[in-house]
């Protein structure tokens, strides 16, 4: 459940996806937590020193990239940085949404506040100001490698803290200059190694990843409710989901599904036994907690892999105060998140997948158990949910090119200096737009599974599978003819995702 707190503090514990989404989603402030601030301010006064020696240090005194031969003396220092964020902005495309660039500038200060990256407390608590007072930089999309980090889309963020760049202030997209001077921030002039302490890091991957991750948890809980609702309006066979079965092949998903199928169809009238009707049923309906559990056991380790990542610093170089060291190494690495959000896209497209395949056992009249054809009872007249399985099929048909994996690839990039890449940015982009397209998939099934359970009586629902129809019933009203139904998809989609309805779900889960 949603921790209820009005403020999410920052370096006092790790971060979690609720963290994130209390910040992106529900414009929690951020406080910063005392302690880590001394950590910072150590940190940046090891950099001074290092300055004043005049040791060559990457970022520091020398280029970027290839350039990292380059010596840059002292009194060039700031203005290396200014170069450095203004000729990294280079993203193309569409700006990235609102929540995703405020997690990710939550994610960018929590890395900082772990006192490696010799940045001043002035720009983090800047940053930290822009999330209290709704100063959104515009972030473009596309351009990012995952390595060295998620340089291009960090600039633009970097850009605006400067005082420079686009910004939406107040929902009017406006020069970031403006933007801060109507939100009462002063913009920060970068000094030595600050810039490169702002963009180099993986926090675009993570933050995309993150909140696509937490919205795939919760669709898994979703898929369940619909599945045993479709499962029980086609008069679904109650062995598959008892648990001998699962207690022999115990991965923790699997038993997970099973467990939550029996409790939501509980007190059915509509579920038979073995032999009542039919032996077996089909796969789509019989081995869903094989098929939902094994993508909650991948969503389960993409959760475990992304807390780890959040709560990490992953800058070059890195500054080590207590052991007098400065080592440039390879953090910034977006590797193990290309992996895990390639494995979400998988993991979410199955979801999809299989849902799918129960819509079309829905409308389908030789599968769907003497339900209307298309479940509609006037059929040539109307054509009822019929173009409704095109559109799901049409998505999760897109969900399969999308999840083709991103991590594969790599393009060296600075004249090979930076030889291998990991695509990460591009991996996570596509697994939150296939977990977009799941939920309107899954949306399509509810509706339907509803509309059937119109014909077989709500009244002989199970406990749980009545309180889904409900859900469905309060945002999307019964037609018997055919009427505009896209934008009942969309708001099913959209009420899915609301905090108060995830919350009510996992209430019901734990009854």
């Amino acid at each position: 459940m949603l921790l209820n707190k009005e403020k999410v503090q920052v370096g006092s514990f790790p971060l979690t996806l609720e963290d994130v989404v209390l910040v992106a989603r529900n414009k929690h402030k951020v406080d910063i937590a005392e302690e880590q601030k001394e950590k910072v301010n150590r940190s940046r006064e090891y950099v001074e020193k290092l300055l004043d020696d005049k040791k060559v240090v990457y970022g520091l005194t020398t280029g970027f990239g290839k350039f990292s031969d380059t010596y840059i003396p002292n009194d060039q220092a700031k203005n290396l940085q200014i170069n450095l964020i203004r000729s990294h902005a280079c993203g193309i495309g569409e700006p990235f949404s609102e929540d995703v660039v405020r997690a990710i500038i939550l994610l960018r200060v929590n890395a900082l506040l772990y006192g490696h990256s010799g940045i001043r407390l002035k720009v983090v608590e800047t940053m930290v100001e822009m999330l209290n007072k709704g100063v959104t930089p515009m972030i473009p999309e596309q351009g990012s490698l995952g390595a060295s980090g998620d340089l291009a889309p960090l600039s633009h963020l970097a850009l605006v803290i400067m005082g420079e760049g686009e910004a939406y202030f107040n929902g009017e997209r406006m020069d970031g200059g403006k933007a801060m001077r109507l939100a009462g921030i002063s913009p920060v002039s970068l000094e030595a190694k600050e810039g490169l302490a702002l963009i180099n890091g993986t926090q675009v991957m993570t933050a995309v990843g993150a909140l696509a991750c937490w919205d795939a948890l919760n669709l898994a809980n979703w898929a369940d409710y619909t599945s045993a609702l479709t499962t029980e309006v086609l008069r679904g066979v109650r062995q598959a989901f008892e648990p001998e079965t699962h207690r022999i092949r115990p991965h923790a998903g699997q038993q997970l599904v099973a467990k939550n199928i029996t409790k939501i169809t509980r007190g059915s009238q509509l579920m038979t036994n073995q032999g009542e009707i039919r032996v077996q049923d089909a796969y789509s309906l019989r081995c869903v907690p094989q098929v939902h559990g094994a993508s909650r056991d991948a969503l389960q380790h993409i959760h475990d892999k992304l807390i780890v990542e959040m709560n990490s610093v992953t800058d070059n170089p890195l500054i080590f105060v207590d052991e007098d060291k400065v080592i440039s190494g390879g953090n910034f690495h977006g590797q193990p998140m290309a992996l895990p959000m390639d494995y979400l896209s998988i993991a979410v497209a199955e979801l999809a997948n299989i849902s799918e395949r129960r819509i079309e056992r829905l409308v389908n009249p030789q599968l769907n158990d003497q339900l209307p054809d298309f479940l509609t009872k006037e059929g040539g007249m109307n054509s009822g949910l019929m173009i409704a399985q095109y559109a799901a099929a049409s998505l999760v048909s897109e969900n399969k090119s999308l999840a083709h994996p991103a991590s594969v690839d790599s393009i060296p990039s600075s004249a090979n200096q930076e030889d291998h890449v990991s695509m990460g940015t591009i991996a996570a982009r596509k697994a939150a737009k296939i977990v977009q397209n799941a939920y309107h998939v899954m949306a399509i099934e509810l509706f339907s599974a509803a509309r059937a359970a119109e014909y077989k009586g709500p009244e002989k629902l199970g406990i749980g599978t009545n309180w889904v129809y409900s859900f469905c019933r309060q945002h999307v009203p019964h037609q018997e003819e055919d009427h505009v139904m896209y934008n009942y998809f969309k708001q099913l989609a959209d009420e899915m995702k609301d905090i108060e309805a995830v919350k009510a779900l996992k209430e019901q889960l734990a009854v």
